[in-house]
């Protein structure tokens, strides 16, 4: 049975996924929903920084796991980077360590300061790896993916936090590659959304990414801008409408098996939850209010649901097998 159960843990690590840190994602960026709902309608729940807290425990799981993984298992780590797929979750990483430091921002700057020159580094250095890869390699349509956007449209998260550390010029040089990104991605994304293969059931719940680039740049553009005009307004409502669109779509994702791509449901509720929060703010339309209200429980919900399905798929050593 000492066997069979360290057989378990050891096929477990070999073939844990770099892809968990979306977990830290999610719950970081849940983190930030609440402490900002918390700050601007002055409700006094404590749930943020709770939260927070959880992120890091996460974070350090997640990383310590994978770093052993790295370790023992080498091969196995370089053949997931090598990955067509794959390789996009590895921003994954790069992105908990902005959102950690969006997160921590309020508390402990200095913390939040060496997280974001961290994670903004490493997730440009990515970006420039990926790229050239693509424009190297011959691809299918069909292995393009909504996790296409990670890599390199996660640039837009960078002047969020960072506007209290560099000059705007640098938030505008991420944020312009972020934007353009998205733009190129989203249009080949569509297109072979519609006349090619449907995604793998595995993948449909990337299909919630495509909620995220709008949604996060609302919130980096009017941090840099410190204004809601015309092209803020824009982003904020095609990030609404494209969760008008996935939740026509719910009888479709409600009937999915788990995977560990449901955590893509979390971040970009959570992003476009704190956009409308940010939009209250700066607008005090009442309507936003309460669309900031309604969002933080969908995501609340949501994220308690992928939470409990991963950590029983943990403990029946099911969250880590072999893919093809």
């Amino acid at each position: 049975m000492l066997m069979r159960e360290g057989d378990l843990l050891d096929r477990g690590l070999q073939y844990f996924p770099v892809g968990l840190f979306a977990s830290v994602m999610g719950l970081g960026g849940l983190s930030v929903a609440y402490q900002r709902y918390e700050h601007i309608f002055n409700v006094q729940l404590g749930v943020g920084v709770i939260l927070l807290y959880l992120s890091y425990v996460v974070f350090s799981f997640v990383a310590v796991t994978y770093l052993l993984k790295v370790i023992k298992y080498t091969p196995n780590a370089i053949a997931e980077f090598n990955h067509p797929d794959k390789v996009s979750f590895f921003a994954t990483f790069t992105i908990s360590l902005i959102i950690l430091s969006i997160g921590t921002l309020e508390y402990q700057k200095a913390i939040s300061h060496y997280l974001w020159i961290l994670g903004a580094t490493m997730h440009f250095l990515l970006t420039i790896i990926i790229i050239p890869r693509w424009i190297n390699h011959t691809f299918e349509i069909e292995n393009i993916n909504p996790v296409w956007f990670l890599p390199v449209v996660g640039n837009i998260l960078v002047p969020i936090s960072g506007v209290q550390f560099v000059h705007p010029e640098i938030l505008w040089f991420f944020f312009s590659i972020g934007f353009f990104f998205w733009v190129v991605l989203y249009t080949i994304i569509f297109y072979r959304l519609i006349f090619h293969s449907q995604l793998s059931p595995k993948l449909m719940p990337t299909l919630f990414i495509l909620v995220a680039p709008p949604a996060v740049g609302f919130a980096a553009y009017t941090r840099i801008t410190g204004q809601i005009d015309g092209f803020a307004r824009m982003l904020l409502y095609i990030a609404l409408f494209f969760v008008i669109l996935l939740l026509s779509m719910a009888r479709k994702f409600l009937g999915l098996n788990f995977f560990v791509s449901w955590w893509a449901y979390t971040f970009p509720l959570c992003a476009v939850t704190i956009a409308s929060i940010i939009s209250f703010e700066m607008l005090r339309l009442e309507a936003f209010h309460w669309l900031a209200t309604i969002l933080l429980i969908i995501t609340t919900v949501v994220i308690l649901r992928v939470a409990y399905k991963t950590l029983q798929a943990l403990f029946h050593n099911k969250l880590c097998v072999r893919e093809g």
